[in-house]
């Protein structure tokens, strides 16, 4: 049996809005009860449309955000409730690749500093030395060795991120939350930075998060898919029985709009298109969230939020009247 790096169970995280000074405050709903767990060397898909709380999600993992309510147990062990000074040896354990490369990277430090930087909070001294570790770890994931010395804006997006992921990597974690990595590079590039990551996780036995919206790079990088709607769960299932035979109406509606490149396969395909605009977390529908939106609601969706249950072995569902297999 694998060993059990991340559990995760009914975590909540809701934000205030509105002023001191302002009369009407709302309770922004971001992440809504969410269970998930990832074992040693295993990618977990986090996907779903814009605004559903997939980033929520991970940034309260990292403690980035102090979580509303639930529990998140790092090797057994609950942060929920840790400090930052308490959070601080763990991070060596849980590290994190942002999606916007050039905003993560400060502009005024060279990439050495940037990587070397983790070392120096943590008082680690590589048996090789910083600067050479800092080579090594370019290198390892495709960069030149030797432009240490150069700052983040002489460096393309995708080599940018390469340096995130090579900042991710410097303390060995067991843990990487990768927040969107991809999307803000060009296709060619995503391609490359995806399988790198699948290679360093081979090589080096990491578990990923993987955050995104591209259901096609989910697809190739992860394990298990878990699909998010209004900061919940809709449906969680191994990659290729989600991707085969979808058993939410949500997870059906977003795979009907993954391209395909054979425009024979794409014509023949049922499209299917979602009517209105995803709810506001902080007015959330009563009943199933999505029934505002899905085809086959009824009144008891409506009414009833319908709870997460097992409908195949590891295949989950948030549905009362889910897909036929």
């Amino acid at each position: 049996m694998s060993e059990m790096i991340l559990e995760v169970n009914g975590l909540k995280k809701h934000f205030e809005t509105g002023t001191a000074f302002s009369r009407k405050r709302q309770t922004v709903k971001a992440v809504d009860g969410v269970d998930l767990t990832i074992k040693a060397g295993e990618t977990v898909g986090l996907v779903g449309e814009s605004g559903c709380g997939k980033t929520t999600v991970g940034r309260t993992i990292m403690k980035l955000y102090d979580p509303t309510a639930g529990q998140v147990l790092l090797e057994g062990e609950d942060i929920s409730g840790y400090s930052q000074n308490q959070m601080k040896p763990l991070r060596s354990k849980m590290q994190m690749i942002f999606q916007d490369p050039f905003a993560s990277l400060n502009p005024k430090q060279t990439v050495g500093a940037i990587i070397s930087a983790s070392y120096d909070i943590h008082g680690i001294k590589p048996a090789n030395g910083v600067k050479n570790e800092v080579r090594d770890l370019l290198a390892r994931v495709g960069l030149n060795p030797e432009h240490i010395n150069r700052f983040p804006h002489e460096f393309s997006g995708g080599q940018r991120q390469r340096i995130g992921i090579a900042r991710a990597l410097a303390l060995r974690p067991k843990l990487i939350v990768c927040d969107e990595p991809v999307s803000a590079l060009d296709v060619s590039i995503q391609a490359q930075v995806v399988n790198l990551l699948d290679d360093l996780q081979s090589e080096m036995g990491i578990s990923y998060l993987f955050i995104a919206h591209d259901l096609s790079v989910v697809q190739h990088i992860s394990d298990r898919v878990i699909v998010m709607y209004l900061g919940r769960v809709m449906e969680e299932a191994p990659t290729a029985e989600l991707y085969a035979s979808p058993r939410h109406p949500y997870t059906k509606a977003l795979l009907s709009a993954v391209p395909i490149p054979d425009p024979r396969e794409a014509k023949a395909r049922e499209r299917i298109m979602l009517q209105g605009d995803l709810p506001s977390p902080a007015n959330q529908p009563s009943g199933c969230f999505f029934s505002t939106r899905c085809w086959k609601a009824q009144d008891k969706c409506r009414s009833v939020a319908p709870e997460v249950y097992e409908i195949s072995p590891n295949h989950k569902i948030a549905c009362h009247f889910p897909e036929e297999a």
